[in-house]
């Protein structure tokens, strides 16, 4: 029996880089949905419970259109002392997001979702926690004049894989998790839903 497809509701860089590098076979198109809205009718939730409700929200928004293949949602978000950020709007908002980052704890909520035509058949959200180090506005500055815009399109305005690395001291959790998708548990998931070989 032939696997379903698998759909990628995401045009990040770096997810679809973890499905390839994975020998994972999927077809990816982003997803359109305005996820303040979404978070908007979530304010008691927590971090985690936002990030795996956005990963639904994504595949869910996609799976009427692939009625016979399985849907990969996935979010990531930032939470610095209590705070949440989203993307930077700008790249003044980057540098402000680095200021406030500083000599601080980042924790990065990484989730995913399979859908099936209407129903979330699997979900789950996983945290990485990253020691920012002292950052001086001559770095900060330097940091975005190379990885400025890569990283507007990053929660958290970095991309570990890149000059991003450099914003740590420490970092604890899985590698995926900080790339922005846990992925060894979304492995686990697509054997159980046929679409790779267990």
């Amino acid at each position: 029996m032939k696997p379903p497809e698998l759909v990628l509701a995401s045009k990040s860089a770096s997810r679809r880089a973890m499905l390839d590098a994975a020998g994972v076979p999927y077809r990816a198109v982003p997803a359109e949905l305005d996820e303040r809205a979404i978070e908007a009718g979530l304010l008691d939730a927590s971090a985690p419970e936002i990030a795996e409700a956005l990963s639904v929200a994504k595949a869910a928004a996609l799976a009427p259109d692939f009625p016979d293949a399985i849907v990969l949602g996935s979010d990531s978000l930032v939470v610095v002392d209590g705070e949440r950020f989203d993307k930077p709007t700008s790249r003044e908002n980057a540098a402000e997001h680095l200021r406030f980052f500083s000599g601080k704890v980042l924790e990065l909520h990484s989730a995913a979702a399979l859908v099936r035509k209407a129903t979330c058949e699997w979900s789950y959200a996983d945290c990485a926690r990253l020691a920012v180090r002292d950052l001086s506005d001559d770095f900060i500055e330097h940091y975005l004049r190379q990885e400025w815009p890569e990283v507007g399109y990053t929660v958290g305005c970095f991309r570990i894989e890149a000059m991003g690395v450099q914003l740590f001291e420490s970092i604890e959790g899985d590698q995926f998790t900080v790339l922005g998708m846990p992925l060894l548990a979304v492995l686990e998931a697509l054997r159980e839903h046929g679409v790779l070989m267990s």
